[in-house]
């Protein structure tokens, strides 16, 4: 497998965001409820996700580092995500209104989504070319996509089941979360 590869299904898999790294967990369980709305998250977070990387990248390369501001490198990604999450916030207002309105307070929320500032540094600390940053925050977006509509589709099938009246509302959620991060760890052994 190439080295693209291997970055790509480990940020997607091995090295879930959500399941494995255990960060974006108010999205997780705030925007699951139906298959819908967790795809327009997932996606609007993906978006941003792949952008702030495309973005962050060569602010940090050929500004930061060259000036000696690397100091400023977490104020300065959480700038450019908050000024992508505008761009997003715009572009769904005028052409999805419905899903703009159903993502409410979820949607500015994306700028301090913590998967995203993770997938920027990660790329940083881990010495990625860009288009290696650019492939693990694909596959990055990918995992966090995923595990949202996961989520969402079992919590569809939780609606109808029968469940124990201690465990109903937010307790089966976290232990449906903690059994979906078990069955993620078994991709652990995938790349090597």
């Amino acid at each position: 497998m190439s080295e693209l590869g291997k970055i790509f299904i480990s940020s997607w898999l091995v090295d879930n965001v959500v399941l494995i790294q255990f960060l974006a967990l108010c999205p997780f369980i705030g925007m699951s409820k139906d298959v819908s709305k967790a795809t327009g998250m997932g996606i609007a977070t993906s978006f941003v996700m792949i952008l702030a990387t495309a973005v962050t990248y060569p602010l940090y390369h050929f500004v930061l580092e060259p000036f000696g501001l690397t100091f400023l490198q977490t104020l300065t990604f959480i700038l450019v995500i908050a000024s992508l999450v505008q761009l997003v916030e715009f572009y769904l207002k005028k052409s999805a209104p419905a899903l703009y309105s159903s993502m409410g307070v979820y949607l500015a929320l994306i700028t301090t989504n913590c998967a995203i500032l993770a997938v920027t540094l990660n790329c940083i600390s881990k010495q990625y070319s860009f288009v290696e940053s650019i492939v693990y925050a694909v596959g990055s977006a990918c995992g966090f996509l995923m595990a949202l509509v996961l989520m969402s589709g079992i919590r569809e099938r939780i609606k109808i089941a029968p469940i124990p009246s201690f465990l109903k509302g937010t307790p089966i959620l976290f232990v449906a979360a903690s059994l979906m991060s078990l069955a993620f760890g078994g991709f652990a052994g995938l790349i090597k």
